[in-house]
């Protein structure tokens, strides 16, 4: 009968197990990677001590192996290879304690004990605790609760359990890579690097209220090149009559000190309660913009500025009212001066400001709600820090988030936004006015408009899908603005806006594409405004930060409004993005990105960023400037940054940036250009020379930012 393959295979693995114990045999493995500790447990009198108990701890992977003297005081480990910590401890004795004990493969590592005796008793501590001498990793404070009495004679209960020890040693013996490999690194009160009672890693009363102290200074240098109006009162006479020289230099210093406080085991459930202050300093900010009437509307102000502010960005109170499961999904509410952003890119609303929220989560924290109402505080001029007074706007806020909606990776989210910006008049600390605008019909009026959006962000599909990343958003405007300053008349409000992100990650690169749309008034004197604006917008897309068109703020010469705000991609005509009210006639944008992030290093990331610009409508600029042909081109905008962290985290970040915008013929139409609308009487202002300025020239906006944190 022949075998059958079963049997076969069955009988092939026999033959193979039994060749490999006969060339490798089990003594052979053994000898390979065990070694063996061998020592004598004595006293300071020379007499071994029987019955200690002895522990041996590999410092790589904290795996323990404990036994017992005999009574001759001797005793034994058979250990894998590696470097140990060895612990000895007797009744009435002083714990031994070596680090750095190297067992060799097939090798005998000989451990003389001489335990001295105690002159005093043990305090009640954890028998056969290890580290129950050692002091918590860190800067830990002191304890906050007494351990019960022991109940047992080698058992004491420790109560603060945030501060259970833990011992630092040097993970391989040679100074831990220069230190960079010692667990559990001992910390001073000034080292945000390792735990620290002031970093909320401690509490510091009972058990679970903790406490946060920090600071963050931000310096700023920038340098750009924007069209700016030059007056009567010019800084260079005989200058042109509309144009000056662009360059302006500003040095911004923010310092921010945090105070937070708050109960609960955050790593597991929402915090119980929190409250949270934080003063902010602009110290200084300095101006230079080489032409007068820029940064004060009094000549005798000069070209110069410097200035301070002091402001409370943050001034809150959060408590949580149910935990609404055993998964904790909460209800929480939170009220006063806090950060709000209405969606994942900022495109609606994102800024500090007063007022209260009520939020939590459900099904395991993959739906979230906010529901949210702020007064609006008037914002500082010059730093754009809020100030203490109220500007009589209120913002409504509703939204609702869904995790892994259609598939996992992917967050929808549903938005509802309200705006009422009731009439104000008001001039800001330089002495422009910007409530109503000073463009067209100037009379103070109100705006009530509702926002309904939905968005989503993260990655549909596995494999080589789940490498592509989407992020998009679409907003409808509806409202009515009582009486609009360019079409002169009550307007309703009917507008839409759209954007789109999609990006694909390979190895350290992440390669973008993105669109942006805001819709434009076609009609801007009829009853109907269909030029998209935002309540206070600050996106992180198309370039962000990095982008020429989105940091620098672009005046209308000889208007009381901008073409552009900082911090922000909107062509929406408005005085002020801070101070201001938004204006939903306007020509509305078109912008193409392509970009790429590239982490050059671990420490240094680099974006690339090239952008497209084109109006949608130019009808309400040939109304405000009085122009009959303006084109559509604004132009390109290509932009570079780099994000530099010196120690491999956040706590030091330097980020630089430069960028241009070369302009398009919608562009060269408003500020006007050699080959089209160049009257006889500004001919030199169509030429480069030393005093004036031609703007079709590149623009550009260069600034450096340095950020410490603690």
């Amino acid at each position: 009968m022949f075998p059958t393959p079963t049997r076969l295979n069955a009988l092939a693995r026999l033959l193979l197990a039994v060749s490999l114990l006969s060339v490798f045999p089990p003594a052979a493995f053994a000898r390979q990677q065990h070694g063996r500790i061998r020592g004598t447990v004595r006293s300071d009198a020379k007499t071994p001590l029987g019955g200690a108990t002895v522990i041996a701890i590999n410092q790589v992977t904290s795996n323990r192996s404990t036994t017992r003297t005999s009574p001759d005081g001797s005793f034994s480990f058979k250990l894998r290879a590696g470097a140990y910590r060895i612990l000895v401890d007797a009744p009435g004795s002083v714990r031994f304690d070596r680090e750095n004990i190297i067992v060799e493969a097939g090798k005998e590592s000989p451990v003389e004990v001489e335990l001295k005796a105690l002159k005093e008793p043990k305090k009640a501590e954890p028998f056969l605790d290890p580290t129950a001498n050692e002091r918590p990793a860190g800067y830990a404070g002191g304890g906050n609760l007494e351990s019960r009495p022991p109940t047992l004679p080698d058992r004491a209960e420790v109560r603060d359990r945030w501060r259970a020890t833990f011992p630092e040693y040097d993970r391989y013996g040679d100074k831990g890579a220069r230190g960079r490999d010692i667990p559990f690194k001992r910390g001073k009160w000034y080292d945000p690097y390792n735990q620290n009672l002031l970093k909320g890693d401690f509490p510091i009363f009972g058990n679970s209220v903790f406490m946060i102290l920090s600071g963050v200074n931000t310096t700023t240098v920038e340098l750009n090149r924007t069209p700016k109006p030059t007056d009567v009162s010019s800084a260079r006479p005989g200058s042109a009559e509309f144009f000056g020289r662009p360059e302006t230099l500003i040095v911004n210093n923010l310092i921010q000190f945090s105070f937070e406080m708050f109960s609960g085991d955050t790593t597991f459930k929402p915090r119980n309660w929190a409250i949270k202050i934080s003063p902010t300093i602009s110290l200084p900010n300095y101006v230079n913009a080489r032409e007068q009437g820029v940064i004060n509307i009094d000549p005798r102000r000069g070209t110069n500025r410097t200035d301070t502010h002091v402001s409370l960005e943050e001034a809150f109170g959060e408590v949580k009212i149910e935990d609404v499961n055993s998964n904790f999904d909460f209800i929480s509410v939170r009220a006063g001066i806090h950060p709000f952003v209405s969606d994942f890119r900022g495109f609606i609303f994102s800024d500090n400001n007063l007022g209260a929220r009520l939020f939590g989560g459900f099904d395991n924290n993959k739906a979230q709600f906010n529901v949210a109402y702020f007064s609006q505080l008037e914002k500082d001029t010059n730093s754009g820090l809020n100030r203490f007074d109220t500007r009589h706007q209120n913002v409504y806020i509703a939204n609702f988030y869904r995790q892994d909606f259609l598939r996992k990776g992917y967050t929808a989210q549903l938005s509802f936004l309200f705006n009422d910006d009731r009439p104000s008049r008001k001039f800001d600390r330089n002495g422009f006015q910007v409530r109503p605008a000073l463009v067209g019909d100037v009379r103070p009026h109100g705006v009530k408009v509702g926002y309904i959006g939905f968005s989503g962000d993260g990655h549909l599909g596995n494999g080589l899908l789940g490498r592509f990343n989407l992020s998009h958003a679409y907003y409808l405007a509806l409202g009515r603005d009582t009486h609009n300053p360019i079409a002169g008349r009550p307007v309703n409000i009917r507008s839409q806006m759209a954007a789109l992100e999609l990006s694909y990650d390979k190895d350290f690169v992440r390669f973008k594409s993105s669109a942006f749309f805001a819709q434009g008034d076609k009609n801007p004197t009829d009853s109907q405004a269909t030029g998209f604006d935002a309540i206070f917008d600050d996106p992180n897309f198309v370039g962000g930060q990095f982008s020429f068109w989105n940091r620098s703020a672009i005046r209308l010469t000889q208007t009381g409004v901008s073409l552009v705000e900082p911090n922000s991609l909107l062509p929406s005509l408005r005085s002020s993005k801070t101070q201001g009210q938004a204006n939903f006639v306007n020509p509305g944008i078109f912008i193409f990105n392509v970009g790429a992030d590239v982490e050059v290093t671990q420490r240094i990331k680099a974006i690339f960023n090239a952008n497209y610009l084109r109006f949608h409508r130019t009808e309400p600029l040939k109304q405000i400037l009085f122009q009959p042909n303006i084109r559509h081109g604004i132009g390109q905008d290509y932009s570079v940054g780099v994000a530099y962290r010196p120690l491999l985290i956040n706590n030091i970040t330097m980020t630089f940036g430069a960028s241009t915008l070369v302009p398009g013929r919608g562009f060269r139409d408003i500020y006007t250009d050699r080959t089209r609308n160049c009257p006889p009487n500004v001919e030199a202002y169509c030429a480069t020379d030393q005093t004036t300025i031609d703007p079709s020239k590149p623009l550009f906006s260069l600034f450096a930012q340095v950020k410490f944190i603690f």
